[in-house]
Parts: C-alpha cells; sequence; structure tokens
C-alpha cells in the first residue's frame, strides 16, 4: 500500500494519542534546546568533579516544597558582594569583608562555608567572627595562611566542619545557657540562647585579614550559607545540581534513542529488503546470520562488550545498533517478497534496471511508512537499555544521562535515605520519554496497518 507525506500527515492528525507524543516530544526538544542555551558547557563537563559542586547544599530538596511544608525550610544562600573596609594602625594592615544574612527560617542551615583568595607576602592572619541578632558576637575561626617571601594569591576554603572552629564556639558555650558538644557549628551559631530552637533575624559575619608590613587584598571573597532547598530539583550528596544534570539528560537521551533507532531501522531495511529481493541462496545465507544474530542474548552481551572494550556513550551506541537491526530486517524481507511480485517491479526488470535502483527507487520508498513507525518504537528499547547499563555502572559516567544519576542514587542509597527527589525525576523523565515515542509509534502503525482501526 503506497502513501504519500501528505496522506501520512493526514491520517496522523485524526489520531489523538499520536498528537500527544508529538507534544510531548516538543517539550523535549525545548528542553534539549535550554540545556544547550543556557547551560555552561562548563557544568556538563565537570559533573563527576566534586570541587566543582562545593558551593551547593549537599542533598537539599526542591526549593518549591516549601509552599507545601509548615515549617519553612532554608534556602541556599552565595554571598559574593560583602561589605569591605580597610585600615592600617602603625605595621599593621587591616582589611574586613562583612556578609549580612537576614535568617528567617524554621530550620537550621545544613552547614556554612567561607571561600576566598587573598593576594599578599608574608603570612597574614584570618579571622572569621560572627554577631548574632541577640548582640552576642564570638570568633569562629582564627588562622594563619601559607607563608610566602613574594606577592601570591592563594584560594582557600574554611568550612563549618572545622574542628578548630568547634572548639572556638564551644568556648561560648556559658552564652548559651543549654549542652551544646554535641552540636554542629551551624546549629550553635543560629540558636536562640537558653533553648535550641532558630534564631531568627540579621547576622553579620565579619572575616578580618591582618598583616604586618604589607597590605593584603582578599580578591574573592564569598560566603555561603548552606540551606536545605535548592533549584527547582534540589542536589545529590555530591551537591551536584539536579537541575542540571536532568536538563543535560534529555538531549543524550533523545540523541541516544534517535541515533540508535535511526541506524538500527536504516541497517535492517536494506539489509532485510537486499535478502527479500535476491532470494534464493542470497536469501537463505543472509537470513541464517540474522537468525545467529537474533538468537544471541543482547543485554548479557552488551554487558560483556561494555566491561571487556569500553563504556564511551558511542560505543554504546554503536553496540545497541549492532543487536537492533535484526527484528526490522525480518519484517522488511517478508515485505520485500510481497512488493517484488508487483508488476511495476517486474517492468523494471524487463527494462533492464540495476538492483539497487529498483529497491532504493522501488521498493524501500514502499516500506517508509513502516520505517518510521519502527523508528518511534525503537526509540524506547534504546534510552532504557542504556540507562540499564548505566544504572549498572556499566555506562558512561562522564556523561549525565539520567541512567547515571539513578545510578549514583543506588550507590549513596537514596532510596533508603529517603531522597525521592533523586529518585523520581530521572525516573519520570525515562518514562515520558518512552511513552512519547511509543504514542507516535502507534499512530504510525495505525497507519501501516489499515487493520488497526477496527
Amino acid at each position: 500500500m503506497s502513501f504519500s507525506s501528505k496522506e501520512v500527515w493526514h491520517e496522523f492528525s485524526k489520531n489523538k494519542i499520536g498528537l500527544a507524543g508529538i507534544g510531548i516530544l516538543v517539550i523535549l526538544f525545548a528542553m534539549s534546546a535550554v540545556a544547550v542555551l543556557t547551560i555552561p558547557i562548563e557544568s556538563f563537563k565537570e559533573w563527576n568533579d566534586p570541587s566543582s559542586w562545593l558551593t551547593f547544599p549537599k542533598s537539599a530538596l526542591p526549593a518549591w516544597v516549601n509552599y507545601f511544608l509548615s515549617e519553612k525550610m532554608p534556602e541556599h544562600m552565595i554571598l559574593q558582594n560583602p561589605q569591605i573596609a580597610s585600615q592600617n594602625v602603625g605595621d599593621i594592615f587591616l582589611t574586613s569583608n562583612i556578609f549580612v544574612v537576614d535568617y528567617s527560617y524554621d530550620k537550621f542551615p545544613s552547614d556554612f562555608i567561607y571561600e576566598y583568595t587573598a593576594k599578599y607576602t608574608g603570612s597574614p592572619l584570618l579571622q572569621i567572627w560572627v554577631t548574632r541578632p541577640d548582640g552576642k558576637e564570638f570568633q569562629l575561626i582564627s588562622t594563619s595562611l601559607p607563608q610566602s617571601k613574594i606577592e601570591t594569591s592563594y584560594h582557600g576554603f574554611i568550612f563549618s566542619t572545622d574542628d578548630s572552629m568547634m572548639k572556638n564556639i564551644r568556648k561560648n558555650k556559658d552564652s548559651f545557657m543549654f549542652p551544646i558538644d554535641s552540636l554542629l557549628a551551624q546549629d550553635i551559631v543560629f540558636s536562640k540562647t537558653g533553648q535550641n530552637n532558630v534564631l531568627n533575624g540579621h547576622y553579620f559575619f565579619k572575616v578580618n585579614l591582618y598583616n604586618v608590613n604589607s597590605k593584603s587584598n582578599l580578591e574573592t571573597s564569598k560566603f555561603i550559607l548552606g540551606g536545605k532547598v535548592y533549584g527547582l530539583m534540589g542536589t545529590d550528596e555530591l551537591r551536584r545540581n539536579l537541575t542540571v544534570g536532568l536538563l543535560w539528560g534529555t538531549p543524550l537521551a533523545l540523541f541516544i534513542g534517535i541515533t540508535v533507532a535511526i541506524g538500527s531501522v536504516v541497517i535492517g531495511l536494506v539489509y532485510g529488503v537486499f535478502a527479500g529481493y535476491k532470494g534464493k541462496k542470497t536469501d537463505e545465507s543472509l537470513m541464517r546470520f540474522n537468525d545467529i544474530i537474533y538468537a544471541m542474548p543482547a543485554l548479557p552481551l552488551l554487558i560483556i562488550l561494555a566491561v571487556t572494550i569500553g563504556n564511551s556513550i558511542f560505543l554504546i551506541v554503536g553496540f545497541l545498533v549492532l543487536f537492533g537491526w535484526v527484528g526490522i530486517a525480518k519484517v522488511s524481507r517478508s515485505m520485500a517478497l510481497q512488493i517484488k511480485t508487483f508488476q511495476y517491479v517486474e517492468a523494471s526488470k524487463i527494462m533492464g534496471q540495476k538492483d539497487y535502483k529498483i529497491i532504493f527507487k522501488h521498493i524501500i520508498p514502499q516500506l517508509l511508512p513502516y520505517a518510521f513507525a519502527s523508528i518511534a518504537i525503537s526509540v524506547p528499547a534504546a534510552i532504557t537499555t542504556e540507562a540499564g547499563l548505566s544504572f549498572l555502572g556499566l555506562g558512561d559516567p562522564t556523561f549525565p544521562t539520567w541512567g547515571q544519576i539513578l545510578h549514583d542514587a543506588n550507590t549513596y542509597g537514596a532510596a533508603a535515605r529517603g531522597l525521592w527527589w533523586w529518585i523520581l525525576p530521572p525516573g519520570i523523565m525515562i518514562a515520558v520519554t518512552g511513552l512519547a515515542f511509543v504514542f507516535i509509534g502507534h499512530a504510525m502503525d495505525v497507519i501501516v496497518n489499515p487493520r488497526l482501526k477496527r
């Protein structure tokens, strides 16, 4: 049965399921465009570099959960524009950075981090003080930077988990009037006097850099107050922004699924049509080879190939194509056996047209609706197979695919710890993407097989 492109679209436009699939697919391509155009490529390359995500909170919930909670969870804050002051008394030079935090949440922050780059000579002294809303002030840290005889730039981090900070804070335990020995630094700093509840108000974190005989500067100065909610999809145990991973996973999933589907269908279509058209011994030998590949257990072989040869995403795509064309070849062969008996094909033979022209000009065009339906139906299988390999730890770790995100979630026990935002979104994205192509494939199948309309 022959179809023109207008006829195919006319029939397709009548199918509501197919149009729903197209709608979902448009959204997925829009998400891919957003990922490529708005997210810096460095975020993609640094996905597995822990140092690139230090300024993000650890295992933070999505920010929108605050709309459904009775107690407001602290949002992640990154303060980069401190109030700057400098002075010198005799030979001592002082540079001060003051960060103001307006804290109005019902829960304690997860941590706090000070990131800085100091330019100096000698060995300056760095101190951090905090002034609370109740007027109490105490020192958090006092440390000397590495000695340097020449002017140098030193980049460093100070974490609330530092032992020296805990010792300094616990020196003030009498001011709190309740036991603080077992508490974390951030819980002590932000707690009310006399009770272990959150003290809301304005906090002033002051960073002082002292140096003798030479002036020193804080070239970059950043105070990070670790929240328990962040962004649209939260963060994982490695502090990575899951919104970035989910968005980058969309074009990767579409690339894997569509590439594998098109490659498999093209190879299977040409292989099957050639076998069916030639017939006799050629057909017999080609189909026996097809049966051998078809009988091989695909998933165990994919696991073996990923372990022995490599787990590059491009190799995985090649492996999936290698095992994905055999079913298409069988169906296209049976259709070619029927088409080659049509009068226009016989007429082409009599007129002396070469076999490859008959195959590509007269037979394959008749199979294009079936090919498009096969491509649509093959995409979900490719995506779920790659996700399965990645979940088993055999995917390409340098790419933030949805399967790789689920693998990391399983590694860090996200399910047991109740980190649902690390598990559900990638799983839903895999299901929705597969569903879109299933809808489109079903609509195309109705066009190819009119009996299904009944």
